[in-house]
Parts: C-alpha cells; sequence; structure tokens
C-alpha cells in the first residue's frame, strides 16, 4: 500500500533537486509527479497526468456507487412489479445492479476527466503563483524516511501532509 506525500516547491531549481534527491534516495521517476501552471515548463520532471490532474478517481468512485444503487431499485420494481407477459427471476435484481453501475461509471468518468482534483484545489492558489506541487508515492513503511529526507535536504519546501487512501494502479 502507497501513501501520496504532498510538497510544494518554490521553483524549479529546488524541484530539479529534490527529485534528484529521491531519485538517490531510491524513490522511482514514475512515483514523482509535479504539477506546475500550465505556461511553465518542467524540463525533464514527470509531470502529472490526468489522473492526478482530474476528478476521475473520485467520481468514478461516486458513479459505480450512484449507479449500482438506482439499477438495484430499479431491479427490485422490476421483480416485485411484473409486466403480464414477462416473467422475472431474483437474477434480474443483481442484473439490474450490475447495468446501473457500469453506466455509473462511465457518465461520471465523462464527468470526472473534465473537472479539477477535488484533492489539489487547495494548492491552486500557489500553483498559479508559479509554485511547483510534488506528489510522492511512497510505500507505507518508507513514509516517515521521505518526509525527513525532504525536510533535511530542501527546508525550503513546504510539507502538506499525506493522502491515507492511494489506488493500487495510479
Amino acid at each position: 500500500m502507497r501513501r501520496r506525500l504532498y510538497f510544494m516547491l518554490p521553483d524549479l531549481g529546488s524541484a530539479i533537486q529534490t527529485a534528484n534527491d529521491l531519485l538517490l534516495a531510491r524513490v522511482e521517476d514514475r512515483h514523482m509527479h509535479f504539477l506546475a501552471r500550465r505556461d511553465m515548463d518542467l524540463g525533464e520532471l514527470h509531470q502529472s497526468s490526468y489522473l492526478q490532474k482530474s476528478d476521475l478517481r473520485h467520481s468514478l468512485y461516486l458513479g459505480i456507487l450512484l449507479g449500482g444503487a438506482l439499477g438495484f431499485a430499479f431491479g427490485i420494481y422490476m421483480y416485485l412489479t411484473p409486466g403480464d407477459s414477462i416473467h422475472t427471476e431474483l437474477i434480474t435484481v443483481l442484473v439490474a445492479a450490475l447495468a446501473g453501475a457500469v453506466f455509473g461509471a462511465w457518465a461520471s468518468s465523462l464527468v470526472g476527466i473534465s473537472t479539477p482534483n477535488v484533492a489539489l484545489k487547495r494548492f491552486e492558489r500557489d500553483i498559479e503563483a508559479g509554485r511547483i506541487l510534488l506528489m510522492v508515492d511512497v510505500p507505507k513503511g518508507r513514509v516517515d524516511e521521505i518526509q525527513a529526507l525532504i525536510h533535511a535536504k530542501h527546508a525550503e519546501a513546504g510539507d502538506f501532509g499525506i493522502e491515507r487512501s492511494m489506488p493500487a494502479f495510479p
């Protein structure tokens, strides 16, 4: 299980040096995600992808939950009020719930990919001011080590805490 650590870096030079220090500490480049203003070139730093920038994950979970619940309710309705020529089985409830969850996931992912990540809302002002956000995903057992490393070598980096839940495949 991984944890996502958030650090705000003042400029590109600090971001590059922090990335180099994390690489020396055996944190892979694919686990470091840098987010800056659109007009800022990050060079060779690993920029955050749509999965980190958008609200896709949050909306996908919400769509599955709501779609499944509405599909389940519709399945119950179909089971309890069958038509004259239609004989519904109990499996109808399961199929309707599954279809609702799939439709909810699809529909909500369309919305989620186009909306900003709610977890990154608190960093908008700093990013627009020219600072660079570092999101680094580390194993749970290395959280304290990585935080201590960044605090020791980069006093200019602002620590913005830990995101407790991380998907298995970010």
